[in-house]
């Protein structure tokens, strides 16, 4: 039995090399086509600007397609945690007090109830803005990105425990404000 010449040992060396990558690239977009809207919703809700949301998930997969996904027990717990650290990083170079516009999702033909719904959503962003930190981020992590108690525990580093209480802490001062604010308009 003769050796192989080097080229041919070569070849195969790059061949299992190109086949690996194809399979991570592989790997790699499945995770971005089933979490990539999850991860912009992440970031929109730290960061409430589409444009700055998008570079975020684009760092974000980046980041994955780098340290790849091996050893990670919750994709969506891991994406978002990713996405949620890369917004909030994102958040210190951008004014605070910063807030996009939103539309109504509404299919109201009445100008003044589309202004009304604007306004009413207008303050309740206000109001969410306003909260501490750490009744802000379990509260939209919840609410609008629809994340578990636990994976909202992973995601900030805190226990479930603590992710409720505080998500309850911020729900009510918001109820507060809100009746409150109702009560003083007519």
């Amino acid at each position: 039995m003769g050796a192989q010449p080097i080229s041919s040992t070569f070849s195969l060396r790059e061949t299992d090399r190109v086949l690996q990558s194809t399979a991570e690239l592989a790997e790699l977009e499945a995770v971005i086509s089933e979490h990539s809207r999850f991860v912009f919703k992440v970031a929109y809700g730290v960061l409430h600007n589409a444009h700055d949301a998008e570079d975020v998930v684009q760092e974000v997969f980046l980041r994955v397609h780098r340290a790849g996904t091996k050893g990670v027990l919750d994709m969506r717990a891991w994406l978002a945690r990713i996405a949620f650290r890369l917004a909030v990083d994102g958040l210190r170079k951008v004014r605070p007090d910063e807030l996009g516009e939103l539309d109504p999702a509404s299919n109201a033909v009445n100008a003044e109830a589309v202004t009304i719904h604007r306004e009413r959503v207008h303050q309740v962003r206000r109001l969410i803005a306003a909260l501490p930190d750490e009744l802000r981020h379990p509260l939209v992590l919840s609410a609008m990105e629809e994340l578990s108690t636990r994976q909202i525990g992973e995601v900030l580093g805190i226990s479930e425990a603590a992710v409720r209480g505080r998500i309850f802490r911020a729900r009510q001062i918001l109820k507060e404000k809100l009746a409150a604010r109702s009560e003083v308009k007519p």
